[in-house]
């Protein structure tokens, strides 16, 4: 496989720029630049390049499974109390999202600009102050019907933002009722890991980049693979206190009310590529899980996109297939020319790649890649490509309503898949 080199993009021609500011005239050609600029730069990335089988094995794609003991859980379990489900989460919630008209125009600024967002919420800032927003699942990919019993779902992952500050880092979920679009309610709940037999349990330290809620299991990327949770293994934290794991008097995840701890993992068995988003594939057979490298968007080298069947065992429902060593084997992989990506879906051979934008204020790209072409949404009167959210976050696609869920700053929000087949150039 061909080493894949990382060149830092060239700079735009600040002094020209300056140079031409001050009239009308000079404002024009600087705008024209800027365009001219942004359609060349990282936006013409063509067609995926399929990788052939050898060269999937050299890029150390494959995933080791790896299950925490059932004796660690029920340990953990004894510990703080019989496990409950989603319902019980559900019918306890303690906050709720504004509708669109509720949120600051400022909010509304990190929406795409096309296609438009046909639902949209924003969470409070006092709730989410200190945390980042990361990837979303929806019961919609839980269940083919889009409901996780009687209700509609949504997961929205968050990260501590820990910048300088001296606060331990962490994961959560917000699960979020969205049985009733006009009215979103939701609790959290910590994503953990157990640790010394079940005894205690630490915080996730990778940010949630990418997360796919699958059957009853919940798949979150990690810096060298991915973790998983049971969804029907929610444990009741009993401290509100800011650490995580035991404390004096019982158990605390900063604040959550309701901790997840991982029954297990896959860990890529290579040194080449690490995840960076991922969704659910449902137009396969069987459903399969895709994933974007982690690849940052500085450079004109390229990413791989991948794709690992899930298991058709009802015993490991909700788990990857799986050959007699307990290994995850690819079973397509593709190079693509868009790098950073932030979203990935892919539906009917046709793969979705957000990606963010190039400066802090300006507008990300999404495009359509399939193995014949590369086409991406179009806005404003100069047809422009930027018209996608800064951040470019995580991608879920709900075939039972034809919605893609995503979240960008304090928005979430959801738009028709057909719309974006229909925004494109």
């Amino acid at each position: 496989m061909k080493q894949r080199g990382r060149h830092r993009r060239q700079k735009r021609g600040r002094a020209l720029r300056a140079a031409l500011a001050g009239t009308a005239l000079a404002l024009t050609a600087a705008a024209t630049m800027i365009s001219a600029s942004q359609a060349t730069v990282g936006d013409r990335p063509g067609a995926l390049k399929t990788l052939s089988s050898s060269d999937r094995a050299a890029a150390g794609l494959r995933l080791q499974e790896r299950e925490v003991p059932q004796s660690t859980l029920d340990r953990l379990s004894s510990a703080m109390g019989r496990p409950v489900g989603v319902s019980t989460v559900l019918a306890d919630p303690d906050h709720s999202l504004r509708g669109a008209g509720d949120c600051a125009s400022v909010a509304h600024g990190s929406l795409p600009v096309a296609p438009t967002a046909t639902r949209a919420y924003c969470w409070d800032t006092a709730d989410t102050r200190g945390w980042r927003a990361g990837a979303v699942t929806t019961s919609g990919d839980a269940d083919d019907d889009g409901h996780w019993g009687e209700h509609r779902v949504i997961l929205s992952g968050w990260s501590r933002d820990i910048g300088r500050s001296a606060k331990p880092g962490g994961a959560r979920l917000a699960v979020v009722d969205a049985t009733d679009p006009a009215r979103l309610t939701y609790a959290w709940a910590s994503l953990v890991v157990p640790v010394d037999g079940g005894r205690d349990y630490r915080g996730l330290s990778s940010p949630v980049s990418g997360m796919v809620w699958y059957q009853g299991k919940l798949l979150v990327t990690a810096a060298d693979g991915l973790y998983v949770y049971d969804m029907h293994r929610i444990q009741r934290t009993t401290v509100n206190s800011g650490a995580v794991g035991r404390v004096k008097g019982g158990w605390a995840a900063q604040g959550s009310r309701y901790v997840l701890p991982a029954i297990g993992s896959y860990r890529l068995t290579g040194h080449g590529a690490r995840p960076g988003a991922i969704s659910l594939d449902r137009s396969t057979a069987p459903d399969s899980l895709v994933a974007s490298e982690r690849v940052r968007a500085d450079g004109e080298g390229t990413t791989l996109l991948w794709r690992y069947a899930f298991s058709g065992d009802p015993v490991r429902a909700g788990l990857l297939a799986t050959d007699a060593a307990g290994r995850a084997v690819p079973e397509q992989a593709y190079e693509t020319k868009t790098d950073g990506v932030g979203g990935v879906l892919s539906y009917r051979s046709k793969w979705y790649l957000a990606r963010p934008a190039d400066e802090p204020d300006g507008h990300g790209v999404l495009w359509r890649q399939s193995t014949r072409r590369a086409l991406a949404t179009r806005c404003g009167v100069d047809e422009s490509n930027h018209c996608w959210t800064a951040r470019a976050g995580s991608l879920s696609y709900a075939e039972d309503s034809g919605e893609v869920w995503s979240q960008s700053g304090r928005m979430l929000y959801a738009l028709p898949l057909d719309s974006i087949d229909r925004s494109l150039g």
